[in-house]
Order: C-alpha cells, then structure tokens, then sequence
C-alpha cells in the first residue's frame, strides 16, 4: 500500500483523470473530495462490499433458476 501524507486542499493524482482532495480535517475523520470520470464508479468500500455480496448471491440464485428451468425443459420434450 502507498502512503502518502497531505495537507487541506492538497491533491493526490491517480492517472490522468482521477483526483483525490484532502478537504478538511476534523478529529478522526478527513473529508475527501473525488473528481472521476462519470463512467467509472465510485463507492465507499462497505458499499462496494456490499453490492459485491448481492452480485454473487444472485449469480447463485441465477444459476439454481437456470438449473431448475433445463429439467422442466428437458421433461417437457419427453412428454
């Protein structure tokens, strides 16, 4: 992992087109502003985590759906 110290209003760049400000410090917690692009999508990571969990549950539930529908499929052509 990188560390980097800033200081309010300093930037830190990631590529050309992403900026992460230090906009205020207040105890433990620091503001941060983000300028990205619109196409790339940012989130807090417990956000991020959480839509990662619901991908992967309906990617299962998904795939016992498709399961289920190929036997009733496959029973149907029998009769």
């Amino acid at each position: 992992m990188l560390v980097l110290t800033r200081k309010i209003e300093e930037s830190i760049m990631i590529g050309d087109d992403i900026e992460i400000k230090v906009l205020a410090v207040s105890g433990k917690s620091v503001k941060i502003g983000i300028k990205a692009p619109k196409s790339l999508p940012v989130y807090r990571k417990e956000v991020y985590e959480a839509i990662k969990r619901e991908n992967e549950a309906a990617a299962v539930s998904s795939k016992v759906d498709l399961d289920s529908i190929s036997g009733l499929l496959k029973e149907s052509k029998r009769t």
